[in-house]
């Protein structure tokens, strides 16, 4: 269920749920994961690379299925906002991953088009919402899911893969 919306998550596994069900649920799940969230770091070296891209003056976005107050909250805590020209979140989309609506809103507040974008992806959801919209995929694959991505739709011959970890397909 990775990359869908929290709501679809909560449906998915529970059943039918009343609207005020999903909202009480999703209160008591934001409330869970802000308790967890305070253990969350950043990929050792991501802020050099994000500095690097801002100082080559490329564009950079956040698209996440996730509620605009989580992936406010995730990127403030992590110092990271300020590299992000754009964030589109979960909140004015319908689906979340797989469906590609939220990697084409990036785009469009980014200004660019699908073609002239790379997505990094470390879930299969995500991997075929780019592809989906056209998007070149970059896998960040953890805890030897490489092979799952590749067979998603993320490419390593043509494009890249950044492999954090055990790598469960060899050496890409």
């Amino acid at each position: 269920m990775e990359g869908r919306k929290r709501e679809e998550i909560l449906r998915h596994f529970l059943g039918e749920l009343s609207d005020e069900e999903v909202r009480l649920l999703c209160r008591q799940k934001e409330e869970l994961f802000r308790e967890e969230a305070a253990d969350i770091k950043v990929i050792e070296g991501l802020q050099d690379f994000l500095t690097q891209l801002s100082e080559a003056e490329i564009k950079l976005g956040v698209a996440s299925s996730g509620s605009e107050n989580r992936v406010n909250y995730v990127l403030d805590s992590l110092h990271l906002k300020r590299y992000f020209e754009a964030i589109a979140t979960g909140n004015p989309v319908t689906l979340g991953k797989p469906d590609p609506t939220i990697f084409r809103l990036a785009c469009n507040d980014l200004r660019v088009r699908p073609t002239e974008a790379f997505v990094f992806e470390d879930s299969v959801s995500g991997v075929k919402a780019a592809k989906a919209a056209g998007i070149r995929c970059v896998g960040v694959a953890t805890n030897g899911i490489i092979t799952t991505l590749l067979e998603a739709g993320a490419v390593h011959n043509s494009g890249f893969f950044l492999c954090l970890g055990r790598s469960d397909a060899g050496s890409l």
